[in-house]
């Protein structure tokens, strides 16, 4: 099982890029693709869920070109996009049988599927619910549940935590984990603690280019020694955000406690940390140059 993708472009005639020589090899596991919001990874996910065309580069599944075999990747894929459409006047139940028939599952065999996924995702009570009337937490379940009718053996999610409490996004991670061992996992989103649970391996696009492709490891590796704490006067927090990267504030009696990005101390009274995730996700944002495709 692999995804090779190679040199991959997105250009739109108004001249905006929304990817410039992105290049990936994945095999099973869960990659968290992390970046700020217009950096990309919605093209990215609509390119390999063989919904948008590439302007350049190639994306194969299997040794085969998406673009030219589409059905071999479709196939095999489970994909939830950022915005997922339900028919509000269909139940769980019955929306879930309705992609199943369309996706040419035998009967039998999907309401099988069907109550174990509904079980899954923790809607098995709310089953015979119309759509229009769930939280929009439950509707994003539904959602998962619809992208993994098929078995993929690819699994796209586009910001798939968007709406889910605290106690669904805990289980969603849960289960993203479950669910890596034998096929590949993208997931995609802005927030690092959705991937710093389950990924395996983080990539991180800035304005449509590579800039992080590792395991979580290495990228707290590459910053360790480069985090500090600095208790500054709120008067000068905007020109130490002018001068380093900073990744968190703490407001307390005696300053602002700011968590600062540097390779040196950024003043005498700064004192090391331990770096976090999130870190290392600012830290590249910022300070990388693009991944060679």
């Amino acid at each position: 099982m692999r995804l090779e993708i190679s040199g991959l472009a997105k250009r739109y005639r108004d001249r905006v890029t929304a990817l410039e020589g992105v290049g990936l090899d994945l095999g099973p596991g869960v990659l968290g693709l992390l970046g700020p919001n217009g950096a990309g990874k919605s093209t990215l996910m609509r390119v390999l869920a063989t919904i948008t065309r590439p302007t350049a580069g190639t994306v194969r599944w299997n040794g085969a070109d998406i673009v030219r075999e589409p059905e071999a990747l479709r196939r095999e894929l489970g994909y939830l996009p950022q915005d997922f459409g339900v028919y509000p006047h269909l139940s769980a139940l019955e929306f879930l049988a309705y992609l199943a028939a369309a996706r040419g599952l035998a009967a039998h065999a999907a309401r099988r599927r069907i109550d174990s996924l509904l079980e899954l995702v923790n809607l098995t009570e709310a089953r015979k619910k119309p759509l229009g009337s769930l939280s929009g937490g439950m509707r994003q379940r539904v959602g998962i549940a619809q992208a993994l009718l098929n078995d993929p053996q690819l699994l796209i999610v586009d910001e798939p935590t968007a709406g889910l409490d605290p106690e669904e996004r805990v289980r969603f991670r849960n289960l993203l984990g479950e669910l890596s061992g034998d096929r590949i996992v993208i997931l995609s989103t802005h927030i690092v603690s959705d991937v710093e649970a389950a990924a395996t391996r983080i990539a991180v696009l800035r304005r449509g280019r590579l800039v992080a492709d590792a395991a979580p490891e290495a990228l707290l590796a590459e910053v360790r020694g480069r985090v500090w704490e600095w208790v500054v006067p709120s008067v000068s927090l905007g020109e130490v955000k002018r001068r380093f990267v900073v990744s968190g504030t703490l407001r307390r009696e005696d300053g602002v406690h700011a968590r600062v990005l540097a390779d040196g101390a950024p003043a005498a009274t700064a004192t090391p940390l331990a770096p976090t995730l999130e870190d290392a996700y600012l830290w590249r944002l910022n300070t990388a140059e693009p991944v060679p495709a």
